[in-house]
């Protein structure tokens, strides 16, 4: 009788332990995803996740493990303590350009700065307007020297097709009007003779007689003179961006955002603005964004791009120069 109670009682407890390893593996396994859901990799959809949460509830207890309170009601009122990480790779560059990354609750950003503003020019498509597709940015850093660039200004591209081969509105390349006409007018950004970044509305021949010497179409108008001027009815919704702006000493800023991903949602136009003034700009605007949002230093793609077609034609693009 005694053998067999202590073999009974041998099963039972291998069986309990079993039970006990089942229950845990499965609790750990729960509390990983539910940590990798609530405060994971993922920070925009986790954010987003945060700002959804009912005031009670089983999802709020859950938010409850990972946020305090406090951090509940910063999420929630959209608080956001912009994170800026150095690429400590490309901080020495010798051609005068930093990289940072930046992440906020929806996005994930990379600011180009750019010291050196005699280095940063528009590219244009050679065959413009003929219909003959543009080149990637890739190629047109290829084409014109340069160590690095962003897209520029908008084309058309009925279902995301778009081949780069007609830019929307004026484009201005080396001090002549390659498209458009003198008297269209619109939101132009661009580069006068004197390295200064021009962006404002005005026509061709304005832009012409005040000496700009590249430019593209497209906008809003972010900052002129430090003053936001941003018209907030205009407020669109989270999606890659793409802007560009300039401090007072002539660095000029180049900023892309990634969007329509897990990782990044997108940005809102005052996200940009936010992160311009961070970053002492006296002048900003958008550029165009969406699929065509892209960076590139030295032959690398630096951003996260969501065009399904890969790397997208572009009618023109802000290329940085290898310095000398």
């Amino acid at each position: 009788m005694s053998k067999k109670r202590t073999k009974s009682m041998s099963v039972g407890l291998v069986v309990s332990l079993c039970i006990l390893m089942i229950l845990a593996t499965a609790g750990l396994t729960t509390y990983l995803v539910l940590k990798e859901t609530y405060k994971g990799a993922a920070v925009a959809y986790s954010n987003q996740l945060i700002q959804d949460l009912p005031s009670s509830g089983l999802d709020r207890t859950i938010a409850g493990f990972f946020y305090s309170d406090e951090e509940i009601r910063a999420i929630k009122n959209g608080i956001d303590e912009t994170e800026v990480i150095v690429k400590s790779e490309v901080v020495e560059s010798p051609d005068g350009i930093e990289i940072h990354s930046i992440k906020g609750p929806t996005y994930q950003a990379f600011m180009m700065i750019v010291s050196n503003p005699e280095d940063l020019m528009v590219a244009v498509n050679p065959y413009l307007d003929s219909g003959a597709p543009g080149p990637s940015l890739e190629e047109y850093i290829e084409m014109y020297k340069g160590i690095a660039g962003i897209n520029a200004g908008g084309f058309e591209d009925a279902g995301g097709k778009g081949n780069g081969g007609q830019a929307w509105g004026i484009v201005i390349s080396e001090g002549k009007l390659v498209s458009g006409t003198p008297k269209e007018f619109g939101p132009v950004i661009g580069i006068n003779d004197q390295n200064q970044l021009i962006a404002g509305d005005m026509s061709a021949q304005q832009a012409l007689d005040w000496g700009v010497r590249d430019a593209v179409t497209f906008g809003p108008i972010f900052i002129n003179q430090y003053e936001n001027v941003f018209d907030s009815a205009r407020l669109a919704g989270l999606n890659p961006r793409t802007a560009i702006g300039q401090r007072a000493d002539g660095t000029f800023l180049l900023l892309v955002m990634d969007g329509r991903q897990p990782l990044s949602f997108g940005a809102l136009y005052p996200d940009i603005i936010q992160i311009m003034q961070d970053y002492g700009a006296m002048t900003a605007a958008n550029l165009d964004g969406g699929n065509s949002t892209v960076m590139v230093y030295e032959g690398e793609t630096i951003n996260s791009t969501v065009s399904i077609y890969g790397a997208r034609n572009l009618p023109t693009a802000f290329v940085v120069k290898a310095g000398e």
